[in-house]
């Protein structure tokens, strides 16, 4: 009696022992299964064709509106000529495009105040508001100044430095990085000079 209670006994054990096993495979097939399925579904999306990244619309650059003055023979005076520049990023950048504008000349028939192998080679603006103008050796060399050109070139680009920036105040014209007395022997620009708008056409 006693050995058939135990021979029932152990076949419980055995049993049980027998559907944790199988319990353990199943969830180890269940586990290992849906493993195997995440890593397939990463491989298929990193694998898959991306959608093409779309270009930022970017338009034309901005521009800004400025006036430039440019000597005139009939009358000696400066007249306005209103012309588009690249805008910024800083009031230096703007400065130093309306000077090449200078350079470049009229479209109007006005005089050229500085000859056209003239290089901007710099400009900067301090917080006192002296605007620096750095222009190269040509600006001396390749141009035979008279009283009025000389008063033309040195206030085409003072007033139009002070007209279109109210942070312009002065201007101090340099050549090659250096001070000089004059261009061409006439007006002192060995300091900051001043904006003159009585010097402007009506």
């Amino acid at each position: 009696m006693a050995s058939r209670r135990k021979r029932k006994k152990n076949l419980n054990k055995w049993l049980l022992l027998g559907g944790l096993t199988v319990l353990l495979v199943i969830l180890v097939a269940v586990f290992f299964s849906d493993g195997a399925k995440e890593k397939v579904k990463r491989f298929a999306e990193q694998n898959l064709p991306r959608p093409a990244a779309t270009a930022s619309p970017s338009g034309p650059p901005a521009r800004t509106s400025v006036t430039l003055f440019f000597l005139s023979e009939d009358d000696d005076l400066l007249h306005k000529e209103t012309r588009e520049i690249p805008a910024g990023p800083s009031t230096a950048d703007e400065a130093e495009r309306i000077i090449v504008e200078l350079v470049k000349g009229s479209s109007k028939g006005l005089l050229s105040p500085l000859p056209p192998e003239t290089r901007v080679r710099q400009v900067f603006v301090t917080k006192e508001g002296v605007a620096y103008v750095d222009l190269s050796r040509e600006s001396v060399d390749k141009f035979a100044y008279g009283s009025s050109s000389e008063l033309g070139a040195v206030y085409s680009i003072v007033n139009s430095l002070a007209y279109n920036f109210k942070s312009v105040k002065r201007v101090t014209i340099l050549v090659e990085g250096a001070e000089r007395e004059t261009l061409g022997g006439h007006i002192d620009i060995s300091r900051p000079i001043v904006p003159d708008f009585k010097l402007v056409a009506r």
